[in-house]
């Protein structure tokens, strides 16, 4: 912090400048007072560059992505982007750079590394869900506060090294040190964040840097002696040579803080002298409001922390006609108007020959230069100026891969596509929200998902089908194999070909998942993929039959129920089996009608009960007899669990064959029939209750059905196609609340589901996933993958049930992991 210089300016915009707060390759920060009092950081750019056509426009793209990512841990920036000067302002938070923090108390122990690399990595995380590169990591844009680290680059400009502008209109822009693959001339990728992170940490940690030069970053191993045992391979894996063998974001961030960086910083995550520092930083801050005068160049110990950059090889970039552009090196030429390409996301120290002691701080401490600061996306959120004791940070629990906003609107505040290009809106993250006393979630800003998994597969094939084995693995089956994904952290822990199946996999015990493979059934321990034990189905029945299994109708405990034919001989007889999964045994199987040839009857299960269960035919496959017999009805069948013998059929009338049926575990049945829920008593059928349907709007008509609830405790929470969710006493029928997505509406009803502890209900569709509190229905937040289609057409949202408090959620291929409660 150094007073104010003759030509800069007094006022910009409603900001009065105090002091100057340092600067950057492309702008010089002021702290300044705002029109409401509160202390802000204002970057004016610099004018060589703002004269330039290529740098205006970089300028406005990475300033509406950073108002697009406004909330939680982005700090809301005003900005005026049309003029001269070029400035963007945000709120002061007391911090020091990675780099002075070294530079001040040398290298950081382990639970300050586990903190900053769990707090970045949930960042890139968010960043990477949606296909984009940060391109904004460096020991200048990592910032450390005393409730957590934060980010304050989210494109290559807040991290540039050296931006030069040339009189032919060039704008050239250096980065630092290469990736493997850039020094190899490829594109990076979301891979490359994660080795500058790998850099960073152990930077962090040694005090130096692993890797010194373009050379080494392509060819050496680096070395790592000084990070600590624990973390070392992990920071290895964060830089193997080839980007597949790296980690992702998530897996980084779960494995360095399962609970998540907020919460290993709530007690505090610096050590003490960098606490001091920050402290004085603050006290100064606030002596300067009060009419102090900012310390001058030198009077603190941060004033001799040098602010080299990394030299690393230096390609180029030439922008030849037509705007193409051709990448390499770490340098960014970008031409007029031309489209512009980022190459880089580096800005690494040099390589220091030892780490530097550390030392008691004096104050006052003040950083001799702030953070570099992107043009867009200035310094994080800010708490009070001073926080000697700060308050707890406001559990940001992984803010989620978009922000929606709550209060009735549906929106995106992270922008779709891929990073590419300087020019696309696509490098960004979104910084871990701001502390607050108040330990509720802000309105509207979901838990950030803690790893986003992409099922391997060709476009057009179908989805896979997903079991949740507690909390540890979610299974997923398909026609081609069966994968085990770990639930903590997204890693793909097995795939066997073997197991492939149409059905969805079974939980068994503490250690295997039942699969019905496409010759045997088998048993498979989810923790590594082996097959303990394989069935075939050739000797599962007597001499002389074959069993075809339809499909698998559900499964209780140990006891699995399916559908399918025997055949003996010529005869083709259809059955629904009872199976014994740990005794590998049949319990019973039932002779039943079969089907609309040449389909195996498919049964759904509507209710498990301590004798009995209760199944439905699906629609597709019952015969003409079957259907002139129900005269348009659903029909129930009941099966006693212990002998399969059938013990009811049960028809009820006005609810059709399709239509949503939900059963409990004591003896009533929830069905849907004409935009209306009903209750029915499963022995007899006499109707219990009604519920009635959407309120329609003026003008508005149609049947807007309820779909397939989800029962917990003496509650249904169900949706209908109206886009509302309703919570249901299910002795009396009584609405507890009804709440809409406010998601637009269409002809699908959303899925439902309720997290393990009861406390939020979940409704997917094609838009969004929306969560509201499961006691009085306030909405919670809006979830929605960056760079989705939110056609309401589009494939669904579907919470899955299971995951412990890790929610799991389905989109076609794609899954998500987002911590509730």
């Amino acid at each position: 912090m150094e007073p104010l210089q003759q030509d800069d300016p007094r006022q910009i915009g409603p900001y009065t400048t105090l002091a100057r707060f340092g600067e950057s390759a492309v702008c010089v920060r002021y702290l300044a007072d705002g029109a409401d009092g509160a202390v802000s950081v204002v970057s004016v750019a610099r004018p060589e560059l703002a004269a330039l056509a290529a740098f205006r426009s970089r300028f406005r793209s990475e300033t509406r992505r950073t108002e697009r990512l406004a909330g939680g841990w982005v700090a809301p920036i005003e900005s005026r982007t049309d003029g001269d000067p070029m400035w963007t302002a945000s709120p002061y938070v007391p911090a020091l750079s990675l780099r002075e923090a070294i530079a001040l108390g040398g290298p950081l122990p382990e639970r300050a590394l586990r903190t900053l690399g769990a707090g970045l990595a949930e960042t890139l995380s968010r960043v990477h869900a949606g296909g984009a590169v940060l391109h904004g990591l460096a020991p200048d844009t990592v910032l450390l506060a005393a409730d957590g680290p934060r980010l304050t680059a989210f494109g290559a400009l807040g991290a540039a090294a050296v931006a030069e502008a040339h009189p032919d209109g060039q704008l050239t822009v250096r980065l630092g040190y290469l990736t493997p693959e850039q020094a190899s001339g490829s594109q990076p990728g979301p891979a490359s964040d994660i080795f500058v992170l790998g850099l960073l940490l152990a930077y962090a940690a040694t005090g130096t840097t692993p890797l010194g030069d373009a050379d080494r970053i392509a060819h050496a191993e680096p070395e790592l002696d000084g990070v600590p045992s624990e973390l070392r391979s992990l920071v290895a894996s964060c830089l193997a040579k080839l980007p597949e063998d790296r980690p992702s974001a998530g897996t980084v961030a779960a494995e360095l803080a399962l609970e998540g960086a907020a919460a290993l910083a709530r007690d505090g995550w610096l050590p003490p002298g960098l606490v001091q520092a920050v402290q004085a930083q603050a006290a100064e801050v606030e002596s300067l409001r009060s009419g102090g005068e900012p310390a001058q160049a030198g009077s603190g110990p941060t004033d001799a922390i040098p602010q080299q950059h990394a030299g690393g090889s230096q390609g180029t970039v030439g922008a030849p006609e037509g705007g193409q552009l051709v990448t390499g090196g770490d340098t960014l030429v970008v031409r007029g108007r031309g489209v512009d390409r980022e190459t880089a996301a580096l800005g690494v120290p040099g390589a220091r020959t030892a780490p530097v002691a550390p030392a008691a701080p004096v104050a006052p401490v003040v950083p001799a230069a702030a953070p570099a600061l992107p043009p867009a996306p200035l310094p994080v959120p800010a708490p009070a100026p001073a926080p000697l004791s700060p308050p707890p940070p406001a559990a940001p629990d992984r803010r989620a891969l978009l922000v929606g906003i709550a209060a009735g609107v549906a929106g995106i505040a992270l922008g779709g596509g891929a990073v590419h290009a300087l020019g696309d809106d696509a490098s960004k993250t979104v910084a871990k929200p701001a502390p607050t006393p108040s330990r509720t979630r802000v309105a509207g800003v979901p838990p950030e998902p803690v790893w986003r998994y992409e099922h391997p597969g060709k476009e057009d094939d179908a989805p896979p089908n997903a079991t949740a084995w507690g909390d540890k693995v979610l299974v997923l089956t398909g026609t081609d194999h069966a994968v085990g994904v770990d639930v903590r952290s997204g890693r793909r822990l097995w795939q066997i070909a073997e197991a492939a199946s149409p059905s969805r996999a079974v939980p068994v015990d503490a250690e295997l998942c039942f699969v019905d493979g496409e010759s045997e059934f088998l048993w498979i321990s989810v923790r590594d993929g082996r097959i303990k034990h394989r069935v075939a189905k050739t000797t599962l029945l007597g001499p002389g039959e074959t069993l075809t299994v339809g499909t698998v109708t559900g499964w209780d405990g140990s006891t699995l129920w399916m559908t399918g034919h025997i055949k003996k001989g010529a005869a083709t007889t259809a059955h629904f089996l009872a199976y014994d999964l740990v005794a590998r045994t049949w319990q019973w199987r039932t002779q039943i009608t079969k089907g609309q040839p040449p389909a195996i009857p498919r049964y759904d299960l509507i209710a498990v009960r301590a004798a009995d269960i209760v199944v439905r035919q699906d629609a597709a496959s019952l015969t003409l007899v079957q259907r002139r017999a129900s005269k348009g009805a659903s029909v129930l069948l009941t099966f006693d669990r212990k002998t399969g013998r059938q013990l009811q059929t049960l028809a009820l009338p006005g609810i059709a064959p399709t239509a949503a049926l939900t059963g409990d575990a004591a003896d009533k049945v929830f069905a849907t029939s004409a935009g209306e829920l009903h209750a029915y008593a499963g022995s007899g059928g006499k109707r219990l209750w009604r519920l009635a349907g959407a309120a329609l709007a003026p003008g508005e008509t149609g049947v807007f059905p309820f779909g397939k609830g989800v029962l917990r405790g003496s509650a249904l929470y169900v949706a209908n196609r109206h886009q509302e969710v309703c919570a249901v006493d299910t002795a009396t029928g009584r609405a507890l609340w009804r709440r809409s997505t406010e998601a637009p509406v269409w002809s699908s009803v959303p899925a439902t589901a309720v997290s393990a502890s009861g406390g939020t209900v979940l409704a997917g569709d094609g838009v969004q996933l929306t969560a509201f509190a499961g006691r009085d229905g306030r909405r919670l937040w809006k979830f929605q993958e960056a760079g989705a289609s939110d056609v309401p057409g589009g494939p669904r949202y579907v919470p899955l049930q299971g995951g412990g408090r890790m929610l799991v959620v389905q989109r076609e291929r794609t899954f998500y992991a987002l911590p509730v409660d």
